[in-house]
């Protein structure tokens, strides 16, 4: 069996890093089509033959979120009615992974539910990258393959030779995550103590606890919504003595007005990862697209030829 039984296919919101996945594999997108019909209704084709073959659909569900996610949906439905051997969901960029539990009465695990149409649609298989809360994975009955976009983005920002580096976890919420970080690039760590007293996506950053004095630091996160936290942390650092401020996220989120903050800020560069292609606002100089596609080429190669995941990482 070669890899001509494994097809790839592209969900309308993860087009541009579907073929850059495929430069990647040395091999072609599968054929299909999306429409968007006048009351609002999705329709998608899959336009060649993947009987018997392995089909990969990578989506992220973002930019329209509730679209995108019903989009996967049918994709998977489509690819199991016509007799794939096997569908694995690549997600780039799951939105509902904030959704993880139940902390107020009354509310839905929007995640929970996520998982179980995945499931019940047909999926065989997830891929994801830097789920907020990695114990989604086990609201899945099928395998989750959580990758993580750290080597890539450290590997960018070790090019670029920062002088007496700092890593800098935004809250105290991600500083096991901002450890790794720190870990892989040899640097010290400092953190971020933060407050988000509502649902408004709005945070007070209280204060820096670490030395950060002529410093350059680097704030890293799974992602950002709003721009709003990585801007107030870039302005605490230049506060408590740092000498410049960068930001590293996996997933650059960005809704309207997220650019002005970061335009405003003192940060000099913002590094995320290609995970999201259909921004709502148009990207600033100050911001720089680092590609996962090798990342995600390299998982689904090993998923093929049923080799290790984890080994992809650091331990």
């Amino acid at each position: 069996m070669g890899f001509e039984d494994v097809v790839i296919f592209a969900g309308s919101s993860s087009r541009t890093l579907t073929d850059r996945i495929c430069v990647h594999l040395n091999t072609l997108p599968g054929r299909n089509e999306t429409k968007i019909f006048s009351e609002g209704n999705t329709f998608v084709r899959v336009l060649e033959n993947v009987r018997g073959r392995e089909a990969f659909i990578i989506q992220s569900t973002v930019f329209p979120t509730n679209d995108s996610f019903m989009e996967l949906l049918f994709w998977i439905d489509a690819l199991k009615r016509a007799s794939s051997a096997s569908v694995t969901a690549v997600i780039p960029y799951f939105s509902y992974a904030k959704g993880d539990k139940k902390d107020e009465p009354r509310v839905s695990i929007r995640a929970r539910v996520c998982a179980d149409c995945i499931e019940a649609a047909g999926a065989d298989r997830v891929v994801t990258m830097d789920l907020h809360a990695p114990q989604i994975q086990g609201f899945f009955r099928i395998p989750v393959d959580n990758l993580y976009a750290l080597p890539v983005l450290c590997d960018h920002v070790r090019s670029l030779d920062l002088p007496n580096l700092v890593v800098v976890s935004p809250d105290a919420g991600f500083v096991k995550a901002a450890r790794r970080y720190a870990a892989y690039l040899g640097a010290s760590l400092a953190i971020a103590n933060k407050e988000r007293p509502d649902h408004t996506e709005n945070a007070e950053v209280l204060e820096i606890i670490g030395n950060v004095v002529g410093k350059t630091a680097l704030i890293v996160d799974d992602f950002t919504i709003s721009g709003g936290t990585l801007a107030q942390v870039a302005r605490r650092l230049i506060e408590a003595g740092a000498m410049d401020v960068y930001a590293m996220v996996t997933h650059g989120v960005f809704t309207p007005g997220s650019v002005e903050k970061i335009d405003a800020s003192p940060l000099k560069k913002l590094f995320f990862t290609d995970s999201i292609e259909t921004h709502p606002v148009t990207l600033s100089p100050k911001m720089e697209v680092v590609s996962v596609s090798s990342l995600l080429a390299e998982a689904i190669r090993r998923i093929y030829t049923h080799e290790s995941i984890s080994g992809m990482f650091p331990v």
